[in-house]
């Protein structure tokens, strides 16, 4: 519990936590939501789902006790960084137990004076980061218990410390990390470990384990009690070394490496060739599709950070290759890991683990701004890379690239005028789409304004329908039914909805006319 030795823990943390867990990165899962109704049969419960979209995963931090949970919140509380970290614990007879004892003992009634204010003070904090109002009395501490739980499950806490509570049972998708400084043994390692192990999409296929104590012996004997002798090389991740280079599997075929993998794409589809066969199209997006999934593995490890072998702006080029591919192929379809026949897929999950956000792309327009004319051309290219590489900015490019043709050596105010731009194309596509649809325009701002201020598009409810044009008009009577419309003008609103969304801000206002 040395403070040293806890500030060194908590800044490699904070090092590596982006990486790790992937905090940066977007993808999609579906959220179970709270809300439930009662099954056509009386024999079950349909469960209400929703696709959701986050950055990144989460984690907990399990320490040895209660005093060296202390420890650690007010390290990370000392250390600058933008993570939200809650705690919680309840009193344990023994602070030394190498293992689990009953996590659900969730009462603080026998806690000294001094952990039980020490918890006050970080259930404090979590009010001040929430605006909730709980604390350590009897009843608002189970619901503090409860909204913690509910907001790790939805990842709105980065990082957990804990002592025991929350290492078993607990079940949170989100989950990917489990930070490790505390003996465990038997049944209380696999437990704990197995919180990192929900499988949720293409991006999370494993969870991370960071140990800051040697439990390599305790973690085999855990896997030989209870598992088999093989049991290691089914749960564990292969060695650094066997990706990157490659490696003899067990029932000996050959698995290429990524730095094999890198080599082949340099060899068979050098940058600045178009890929016409479609044979070839083809090998190529299983071969960039494999790049991404062994990449997906190898980021997890601190030695790819500077083993990346491909250049980043290469890298963005062959994804905007891919893209393309995806784009001619995909006919319209909305998968997110898109399966074009029986033995093409395209790893869109992946993709978004590069993406580019717009405050990348308007630094990029910041600086063509200040560049002389010998530089622009360039730095216009890196732009164009840069959104074609994105499947978040690709339908933004004319608007994007418009703009860049608008600007002149001045650089002031590129955000603000990048701001005013959006907006003006906005309000100009937006009455576009009423007009050409018949909407009627009052309905129609107020369910768009709606979603701006909720982050999606809600077709479910009374207010979609009150937006569209009146049955008996002549524009209505020329589609061939109702349900065709519906269909029709939510497709082109959540259209419109994902080229603004995240490029402008939440406030839709109206243009006075």
């Amino acid at each position: 519990l040395d403070e040293r030795r806890i500030k060194k823990i908590v800044e490699y943390i904070l090092e590596n936590f982006a990486h790790i867990t992937k905090h940066n990165e977007s993808y999609t899962f579906n959220k179970l939501d709270n809300v439930k109704s009662i099954a056509r049969n009386a024999k079950g419960v349909e469960e209400k789902r929703s696709q959701t979209s986050l950055k990144g995963f989460n984690s907990i931090l399990a320490c040895s006790g209660i005093e060296a949970v202390k420890k650690y919140y007010q390290a990370f509380k000392e250390e600058n960084h933008n993570l939200k970290i809650a705690t919680i614990y309840s009193y344990s007879p023994n602070e030394d137990f190498d293992g689990l004892e009953d996590e659900n003992n969730e009462g603080v009634g026998d806690l000294d004076q001094s952990s039980r204010d020490f918890l006050e003070s970080a259930i404090a904090d979590y009010n001040a980061m929430f605006g909730t109002s709980y604390d350590t009395s009897d009843a608002k501490f189970q619901s503090y218990y409860k909204d913690l739980s509910q907001k790790v499950k939805d990842r709105e806490i980065d990082i957990l410390i804990v002592a025991n509570m929350f290492l078993t049972g607990f079940d949170a998708p989100t989950l990917n990390t489990l930070w490790v400084d505390k003996n465990l043994k038997y049944h209380g390692l696999i437990q704990a470990f197995s919180r990192t192990n929900r499988i949720l999409n293409s991006v999370k296929t494993f969870g991370n384990i960071v140990c800051f104590r040697d439990l390599e012996d305790d973690l085999n004997k855990a896997l030989a009690l209870f598992g088999d002798k093989n049991a290691g090389g089914t749960i564990l991740l292969r060695k650094f070394e066997d990706y990157f280079y490659g490696y003899t599997d067990e029932k000996g075929r050959d698995c290429e490496g990524y730095e094999a993998l890198i080599q082949q794409l340099f060899n068979e589809f050098p940058l600045g060739e178009r890929i016409l066969s479609e044979s070839k199209q083809k090998e190529f997006i299983k071969l960039f599709g494999e790049i991404l999934k062994i990449r997906n593995v190898l980021e997890c490890f601190d030695e790819f950070k500077d083993n990346q072998i491909i250049k980043a702006r290469d890298l963005q080029d062959y994804q905007g290759m891919y893209l393309d591919l995806y784009s001619e192929l995909r006919e319209g379809s909305k998968a997110e890991k898109e399966e074009i026949n029986d033995d093409l897929v395209f790893e869109i999950e992946l993709i978004k683990q590069v993406e580019v956000n717009i405050d990348y792309i308007l630094a990029l327009i910041e600086k063509y701004a200040k560049s002389n004319n010998e530089e622009k051309q360039g730095i216009k290219k890196e732009i164009e890379t840069s959104i074609n590489s994105s499947l978040e900015m690709r339908n933004k490019k004319d608007l994007i690239m418009a703009f860049v043709e608008r600007i002149n050596n001045q650089s002031e105010n590129i955000f603000n005028n990048f701001e005013e731009y959006i907006q003006q194309k906005r309000s100009e596509e937006f009455e576009a789409i009423i007009k050409d649809n018949h909407l009627k325009e009052d309905e129609a701002y107020g369910f768009i304004q709606r979603a701006f201020e909720c982050g999606e598009m809600e077709f479910g409810g009374t207010d979609f329908p009150k937006l569209l044009p009146k049955e008996k008009s002549s524009f209505f009577s020329k589609q061939s039914n109702r349900s065709e419309t519906k269909a029709r003008i939510s497709e082109i609103l959540s259209r419109f909805f994902e080229r603004f969304y995240s490029i402008s801000s939440s406030v839709f206002e109206r243009e006075e006319r």
